[in-house]
C-alpha cells in the first residue's frame, strides 16, 4: 500500500485516489486464484476415488472420521447419499455420496460433477492437474513471500504491531456493526485482516504443502519422519483435506468481505491497483469520537 498526503476536507469529507496494490501483488493475487481453483477442483477429484477419510496409517473402513457414501433403501433399492462424520449421519442425497450425474440420473460419487475438474471419474487426469497447479501454486507463494520481504509489504502492511492488538476486540465490534473504515484506517489492513493473512501464508499453506508432500511415497526418504510425527499417511490425508476446507473457508469470507466492503472499488483496486477512500468532514469524526 502507498501513503499519500492526507486531502483538503470540505463539510461533506472528500474522496482521494491512491495506490492501494502494486502490480506484482495484483498478478500474484489472481494467480494464486486461479491455482486455488483447479487445485480444490481436482482434489476433490482425487478423494472421489476414496471418498473417506481415517487417522492413523491405516484405513479403517468401517469407523472412518469423515466419508461420503452411497446407501440403497430397502425394499426400493432407491440410492440415497449419506455424509458421515465421526458417529453421525446425515442424508445428503443431491450433493455428498449421491448427485446426479451429466445424464442427469442419481449415481453414486463423493462430491458432484460441478465440484470437480478435469472431468468426472478421471482419476489419473485429476492428479496431474493437482500436482502441476501445486508447483506452480507452491512457486507463485515463493515469489509472494520474496517480494514481500524485499519490498517490505510484510513488515509494513502485514506485520501486527501493539496497536493492532489492543485494535482487535474494536475492529470485531466494527464488522459486527457493519461499520465502514473511512480515511486513512480504510487504506491500510486491519488487525483481523492482518490475523487471516499471516495464518494462511505462515501456518495453512505450509502445512498443505508438506502434508500433500508426505503422502507420496517417493518422498518417504526426505519426509518419512513427519509423516511418523503426523501419525500416518492416512492421517496426512485427513489433515490436507482440512487444510483446503480451511482454505476454501477463507475464499468464501474473502468475498463476503469485499461485497461488504464495496464490491466496485475492491474489485478494481485488484485489477488496477486504484482504491478510493473517503476522508471524513472534521465535524463527522468529531461524531463519531475520533478525533
Amino acid at each position: 500500500m502507498s501513503s499519500e498526503p492526507m486531502p483538503q476536507s470540505s463539510a461533506a469529507g472528500a474522496w482521494r485516489t491512491i495506490l492501494r496494490h502494486r502490480w506484482p501483488l495484483r498478478w500474484m493475487h489472481w494467480i494464486n486464484l486461479f491455482c486455488m481453483l483447479a487445485l480444490v477442483g481436482s482434489g476433490l477429484q482425487i478423494f472421489n476415488a476414496h471418498p473417506a477419510l481415517y487417522w492413523g496409517e491405516d484405513s479403517h473402513f468401517a469407523t472412518p472420521l469423515f466419508a461420503t457414501q452411497a446407501m440403497q433403501r430397502g425394499g426400493s433399492g432407491e440410492l440415497y447419499g449419506v455424509t458421515r462424520i465421526g458417529a453421525v449421519r446425515i442424508e445428503t442425497t443431491g450433493v455428498l455420496g449421491v448427485s446426479e450425474n451429466q445424464q442427469g440420473k442419481l449415481s453414486a460419487k463423493g462430491f458432484p460433477d460441478w465440484s470437480t475438474i478435469p472431468g468426472s471419474r478421471n482419476l489419473a487426469l485429476g492428479r496431474r492437474w493437482h500436482f502441476f497447479f501445486a508447483w506452480l501454486w507452491a512457486i507463485n507463494g515463493a515469489c509472494y513471500l520474496a517480494w514481500s520481504l524485499a519490498s517490505r509489504h510484510l513488515s509494513r502492511d502485514l506485520a501486527m504491531r501493539r496497536r493492532d492488538w489492543r485494535e482487535i476486540p474494536r475492529s470485531i465490534a466494527d464488522h459486527l456493526r457493519f461499520r465502514h473504515p473511512a480515511g486513512d484506517e480504510a487504506a491500510r489492513y486491519n488487525p483481523l485482516q492482518k490475523l487471516a493473512y499471516l495464518g494462511v501464508v505462515f501456518v495453512l499453506a505450509p502445512v498443505a504443502i508438506l502434508t500433500g508432500l508426505s503422502m507420496s511415497p517417493q518422498m518417504d526418504t526426505l519426509l518419512g519422519g513427519l509423516v511418523d510425527l503426523i501419525g500416518g499417511r492416512q492421517a496426512a490425508r485427513t489433515i490436507h483435506f482440512v487444510a483446503m476446507s480451511l482454505f476454501v473457508l477463507f475464499a468464501l469470507v474473502h468475498v463476503l468481505m469485499v461485497f461488504y466492503a464495496g464490491p466496485i472499488n475492491e474489485m478494481r483496486s485488484m485489477i488496477t491497483g486504484r482504491f478510493r477512500v473517503r476522508y471524513p468532514a472534521p465535524s463527522e469524526t468529531k461524531e463519531n469520537g475520533h478525533e
